[in-house]
C-alpha cells in the first residue's frame, strides 16, 4: 500500500467491506444459533447479507452517479436513496409480519455494517499514521 495512491487504498477498504460485513455476521450467527436455533442464526446471517449488498449497491450508485453531471445526479440520488428505504423498509415489514420474533437477530446481523466500518476507519487511521512516520 503505497501513500501516494490513496484512491487504491480507497477502492481496497471498500471492496472488503461488503466482504467483513458478511463475515462478521456468519461468525456472530454461529453462537446465535446455537444459543437459541438454527432459525435465529440464520436470521442473523440474512441481515448481514442484505446489509452487505446494501453497501455494495450504493457504493456501485454512487460511483456511477457522480461521474454525471451535478443536477442529474441529485435527481438520481434522491430517487435511489428513496427505493433503497422502501425496500429497507419492505424487508423489516416482511419480517416483522412472517417472524416478528426474529427481527433482533435480523437487526444485529443488518447492524454489522457498524462494527466493520469502524475497524476499518481504525486501521486505515493506523497505517496513515505509519506513513507519516
Amino acid at each position: 500500500m503505497e501513500p501516494d495512491k490513496p484512491d487504491a487504498l480507497e477502492e481496497r477498504i471498500l471492496r472488503r467491506i461488503p466482504i467483513e460485513i458478511l463475515a462478521l455476521s456468519a461468525v456472530l450467527a454461529l453462537p446465535a444459533a446455537l444459543l437459541f436455533d438454527p432459525l435465529t442464526g440464520l436470521f442473523f446471517v440474512a441481515g448481514g447479507g442484505f446489509s452487505a449488498l446494501g453497501f455494495a449497491w450504493l457504493k456501485q450508485s454512487l460511483t456511477r452517479f457522480l461521474a454525471r453531471d451535478r443536477k442529474g445526479a441529485l435527481r438520481s440520488g434522491i430517487v435511489l436513496y428513496v427505493l433503497r428505504l422502501v425496500l429497507i423498509c419492505a424487508v423489516f415489514f416482511l419480517i416483522i409480519l412472517l417472524y416478528p420474533k426474529k427481527l433482533i437477530a435480523f437487526v444485529a446481523g443488518f447492524s454489522t455494517v457498524v462494527p466493520v466500518s469502524l475497524a476499518e476507519g481504525v486501521r486505515t487511521l493506523l497505517l496513515l499514521r505509519t506513513w507519516k512516520d
